[in-house]
C-alpha cells in the first residue's frame, strides 16, 4: 500500500512538473475573480428579491468553483489514452441527457433547456455536451480510417447536426451558433477546402432561414429579436437596453463596489448580462483587461501548436479554445447590442453551475493537451 501510494504521488508530481503554468494561471486567475464578481453582482438581488441569505449565490457560486477545481485536477491526471478511449461514451451520456431536455426538461421563460437533477437542481446538459463534442469530432476527422476527408467532415457534421436539432426544439440560438461556429473553425483548421466551406456555410444558413420563417409559431422568438435589434422600438428591449446604459454610465472606471443598479434591474444580470454588471462598477477599462487575459489565454494554447506533430490534439485545442473566445464574444456581443439576445454566459465569470461545471472540462483538457513535453521549450 505505501509503495502504490508513493508512485501515485510520484506520478502526480511529475505531472504538475510538466503542466503549462501561465495557462493555469489564466485558468486559476479567471475563476477567482468570477467568485469575487459573484459577490458583486448578486448580493442585493438576493437580498432584496428573493427574501434569502445574501450571499446564498455567492456560497452556491464557490461550492461549484471549488467542484470545478476537483474536476479540472482529475481531467488534467488522466491519461491522453484514457481520454480517447472513455470520454467519447461520457459525450454519449451526456447527449442522453440533452435527448431527455424536450420531455421532462423545465421550462422557463418559454425555453426548455434545463433537467431538474438530485445533485444539480436546473442542470443545462449542453454545457457538457460541448467539451465532448470537441473531442469527438477530432477523433472523427484525424482518425486514420481509410475514408475521405470529405467523409469524415460529414460524419461529424452529422453529430452536429443531432446535436443541434435538440437545440433548436428547446428552443437555444445561442448554444446552437457556438457549437457550428466551433464545428467550423475545426473543419477549417483540419485543412477542408475553403470555399467548399463558404458554399456550405451559405447553403446552411439559407436552410436555417428557411425553417425559420415556414414555421413561424415555433421560431417567431428568432424573427421578432431579429426585428427587435434592427428596430429596438418593434420590440421588448429592456434587458439590452439596461445593459447598455449601464456600461455607458460605468466610464471608463465605473461607479465602485455595490454601486451599480443594473443587477436590481434586470433578473438575470448576473448570468446573461454579467460584462454589463461587471463594467458599470468597475469600468471599461477592467472590461478590456479581462478581454486580453482571455486572449492571452487563448494565445498560450494556439502556441503550443506549433511544436505539436499530433492532429488529434491539434484540433481538440483549437476547438476547446474556439468554444471560449466565440462564447466570450458573443456574450460582450450581447450586452452591448452588437448582437440579439441569446442568453449565453460568459465562461468562468457568470454565475451557474451548468456554467462552471462547463467550463472546468474545458480547462482541464486544455492543460492536459498542452503539458510541456521533454526536450521542448514552449516558453513565450
Amino acid at each position: 500500500m505505501f509503495s502504490f501510494s508513493r508512485e501515485n504521488k510520484s506520478l502526480i508530481a511529475s505531472r504538475f512538473r510538466n503542466i503549462d503554468k501561465t495557462i493555469l494561471f489564466f485558468i486559476l486567475l479567471l475563476f477567482l475573480l468570477g467568485i469575487f464578481f459573484s459577490f458583486s453582482s448578486t448580493s442585493s438581488v438576493v437580498a432584496d428579491k428573493l427574501n434569502k441569505e445574501s450571499y446564498f449565490f455567492l456560497k452556491k457560486h464557490t461550492v461549484f468553483v471549488f467542484l470545478g477545481f476537483l474536476i479540472i485536477f482529475f481531467i488534467f491526471l488522466a491519461e491522453e489514452k484514457f481520454i480517447k478511449k472513455y470520454l467519447p461514451i461520457i459525450f454519449i451520456f451526456s447527449f442522453l441527457l440533452l435527448l431527455l431536455v424536450p420531455f421532462i426538461g423545465t421550462e422557463v421563460k418559454g425555453s426548455k433547456r434545463w433537467l431538474d437533477l438530485f445533485l444539480l437542481p436546473r442542470f443545462q446538459p449542453i454545457e457538457i455536451v460541448k467539451p465532448f463534442f470537441v473531442i469527438i469530432c477530432a477523433q472523427i476527422i484525424s482518425s486514420k480510417i481509410e475514408y475521405s476527408i470529405y467523409k469524415k467532415h460529414l460524419l461529424s457534421f452529422l453529430i452536429l447536426s443531432s446535436i443541434l436539432f435538440l437545440l433548436i426544439l428547446q428552443p437555444d440560438l445561442g448554444q446552437s451558433v457556438l457549437l457550428f461556429s466551433s464545428w467550423l473553425i475545426m473543419v477549417y483548421s483540419s485543412g477542408f477546402n475553403l470555399i467548399f466551406l463558404i458554399i456550405f456555410l451559405i447553403i446552411c444558413l439559407f436552410c436555417l432561414f428557411s425553417v425559420i420563417f415556414l414555421f413561424p409559431e415555433k421560431f417567431g422568438y428568432i424573427i421578432l429579436r431579429l426585428k427587435s435589434f434592427i428596430d429596438p422600438t418593434k420590440g421588448d428591449n429592456y434587458q439590452s437596453e439596461k445593459a447598455l446604459e449601464a456600461i455607458v454610465s460605468g466610464g471608463f472606471t465605473g461607479r465602485g463596489l455595490g454601486e451599480g443598479v443594473l443587477k436590481d434591474l434586470v433578473p438575470e444580470a448576473h448570468t446573461d448580462y454579467i460584462i454589463a454588471v461587471i463594467s458599470e462598477e468597475y469600468g471599461a477599462l477592467l472590461i478590456l483587461f479581462l478581454i486580453i487575459i482571455f486572449l492571452l489565454l487563448s494565445y498560450k494554447v494556439l502556441y503550443k501548436l506549433q511544436n505539436e506533430k499530433d492532429d488529434y490534439i491539434k484540433l481538440v485545442l483549437v476547438g476547446l479554445v474556439s468554444l471560449l473566445l466565440v462564447q466570450t464574444f458573443i456574450h460582450i456581443g450581447v450586452n452591448i447590442r452588437l448582437f440579439p439576445t441569446t442568453g449565453m454566459t460568459l465562461p468562468f465569470l457568470s454565475y451557474g453551475g451548468s456554467s462552471i461545471i462547463g467550463t472546468a472540462i474545458i480547462s482541464g483538457l486544455i492543460l492536459n493537451f498542452t503539458k510541456n513535453k521533454p526536450n521542448l521549450n514552449n516558453n513565450l
